[in-house]
């Protein structure tokens, strides 16, 4: 008897980030991300419910957001039959580059056998690199709390490229100030972006794309999203726990977490299968926008299969009434 391939878990999931992306971009420009944010979550519970699996949020973004959404942390995913799964989401990443009409806000979604992604909450912010498979394996923990210049001087090395012709992408934030000092003093170029973490990233860790690494604080659970892609792309992550306020500190501690264990892709996410997908909301430099043409729509979408390492693409045509009514 011939073997059948293992289930494609993407295939489906991808359903899940066209759901909310095409519901997101009802609210590009409008000048409302709470109220988009609040859709594409409803759009993609009802699109996840739909699913054979027994899926579970393990990281939610109510700690980061001070509100709650209907995909908080613990919400449970599916149809209750299939596979267990940890889930991690995010309806819009880059929600106030969607409320400006701005480049590049993704849909997203990643899901790994139940009990294989780290138990970070309360957490909501993490430190991070992000860097691609060129140089991969050989980016060090200690990188994390070496100068921005040692850290730039081995990426270059390893990309043969010199520092003057490499490219940081970072959240603009007020807490980055003395970072992004640093590389330009380093001679580094930064590619500073008022939102949009998972993107960032991705950007870093397809080769030849735009970025060479990501640095900086951002979102737990954009990192924890980020450590799926490294990897699915055979790229290396960096992280470790930042709280951002004495709160999330004391819950953090309370929770018996470190801030000052420094976690790779692999400690973050501890299965190779998994599933990591994204959709485009807006046009960005890795995947177009959702276009409504009348009485249709396309989109489109990537998605990254751990087990293999396939990246996929894909270019989807909806039709509106029935998505819609």
């Amino acid at each position: 008897m011939t073997d059948h391939p293992p289930r494609n878990l993407g295939l489906d999931l991808v359903r899940v980030t066209e759901a909310a992306a095409l519901t997101a971009g009802r609210w590009i420009g409008r000048g409302q991300p709470e109220e988009a944010d609040a859709a594409a979550a409803e759009a993609m519970l009802e699109a996840f419910n739909t699913l054979d699996m027994k899926g579970r949020v393990i990281l939610g973004e109510e700690s980061k957001l001070g509100r709650h959404s209907p995909l908080d942390s613990g919400t449970v995913l599916g149809t209750g039959y299939g596979p267990e799964m940890d889930v991690l989401v995010d309806p819009i990443d880059g929600a106030r580059l969607l409320m400006h009409g701005r480049s590049g806000a993704l849909a997203v979604a990643a899901v790994a056998p139940a009990g294989s992604m780290l138990q970070v909450e309360p957490a909501a912010y993490m430190e991070k690199i992000v860097v691609d498979r060129e140089v991969g394996d050989k980016l060090v923990p200690e990188s994390l709390d070496a100068p921005a210049a040692w850290t730039l001087a081995l990426i270059s090395r390893l990309k043969n490229k010199p520092i003057r012709d490499l490219i940081v992408f970072m959240l603009e934030r007020d807490r980055h100030n003395d970072l992004v000092e640093e590389i330009r003093a380093a001679g580094a170029r930064v590619w500073l972006r008022a939102d949009g973490d998972i993107l960032g990233a991705l950007l870093a860790l397809e080769p030849n794309i735009g970025a060479d690494v990501l640095m900086g604080i951002g979102g737990a659970a954009e990192g924890m999203m980020a450590a799926c892609a490294a990897h699915a792309l055979g790229g290396a992550m960096l992280a470790r726990l930042a709280p951002q306020s004495e709160t999330e500190r004391q819950a953090v501690q309370s929770a018996g977490l470190s801030t000052h264990k420094i976690f790779t892709q692999n400690d973050l996410i501890a299965d190779d299968d998994l599933f990591f997908v994204a959709t485009g909301i807006t046009d960005g430099p890795l995947l177009e926008g959702v276009r409504y043409l009348g009485d249709r729509a396309e989109t489109h979408s990537i998605i990254l299969r751990g087990s293999t390492g396939t990246r996929r693409v894909v270019y989807a045509e909806h039709t509106i009434k029935r998505l819609f009514g």
